[in-house]
């Protein structure tokens, strides 16, 4: 279970560290005990009891059977797994291909009526082109070097996705860096009807889409990507890897960083400017 930053994920992993340790001492047994009983160091248990280290699936089976409570095996592996699924390698999430990965979001974007996404690398997934996200998947295909090519059908199943947007009711407030629009993904024509796309979508009456001009003095800067869901969860797309934050007092930065970022943004005639300026610029 990779380390994270996230506060979310830390707790998550404090909590299993917790429960075991609480069935250890309702064994009636010491840190010393349980390791005897599996077979570790000493160090191993303290190290999983204190959440230093995170345990394996066979290291919960083990310790479970230590302590006469393998009834709540299933569980504790459970709560591992969203432990894990907090934070997500890339290599990890897309070993399998890019399809499975753009699926298993589509039950999170059903049932979220109230969308934010701020962007300072990409176009948001849920506003591209066809061709815009052919690149940019083909891209990450290549440069993560991943066996599977499946860029295909994971291009079907974004597209798929999108269907959320003109769908329900639902509210969309999209903001990304006025170098988003100039980026040159895919070449000039992809660009260029990702851009006329981008004018579209923001005349939809529950969008709103605001652009972050380059600026010289601007006192707030860029950030990495992230999507606010409601107010229950942020997802948060890094370098390394996929995070999902659920912690209230988490989501609350995010959510008072996307509003400082908007507040930076221009909209409706000055945000088509920019989007006009960036066409006109790929000739």
């Amino acid at each position: 279970m990779a380390l994270s930053a996230s506060s979310s994920a830390q707790q998550a992993r404090q909590a299993l560290a917790d429960r075991l340790a609480e069935l250890c001492r309702d064994a009636g047994l010491t840190g010393s005990d349980l390791a005897e009983r599996c077979g570790w160091s000493r160090s191993k248990s303290s190290r999983i009891m204190n959440a230093r280290t995170p345990p394996s699936a066979a290291d919960i089976r083990a310790w479970c059977k230590a302590c006469d409570a393998v009834e709540q095996t299933a569980d504790l592996i459970a709560s591992l797994r969203t432990a894990e699924g907090m934070w997500v390698g890339w290599r990890r999430m897309e070993r399998d291909g890019l399809k499975r990965a753009q699926q298993a979001r589509l039950p999170l974007y059903q049932r979220t009526r109230r969308f934010r996404a701020y962007s300072s690398w990409l176009v948001p997934g849920m506003i591209q082109t066809q061709p815009y996200t052919t690149a940019a998947l083909r891209a990450i295909q290549k440069r993560r070097g991943l066996a599977v090519d499946d860029v295909a059908e994971a291009v079907a199943a974004r597209m798929e996705r999108q269907r959320v947007l003109y769908e329900g009711n639902r509210r969309f407030a999209f903001l990304v860096e006025e170098s988003v629009l100039r980026n040159g993904l895919g070449g000039a024509e992809v660009m260029t009807g990702q851009l006329a796309h981008l004018a579209s979508v923001a005349s939809l009456p529950h969008v709103s889409m605001g652009i972050v001009p380059m600026a010289a003095d601007r006192e707030r800067w860029p950030a990495e990507g992230f999507w606010l869901y409601d107010a229950s969860q942020v997802n948060v797309e890094l370098i390394s890897g996929y995070l999902t934050i659920t912690q209230p007092g988490e989501i609350a930065m995010y959510a008072e960083a996307f509003a400082e970022l908007a507040s930076l943004a221009v909209y409706g005639a000055s945000a088509r400017r920019l989007i006009t300026a960036a066409a006109d610029a790929l000739g």
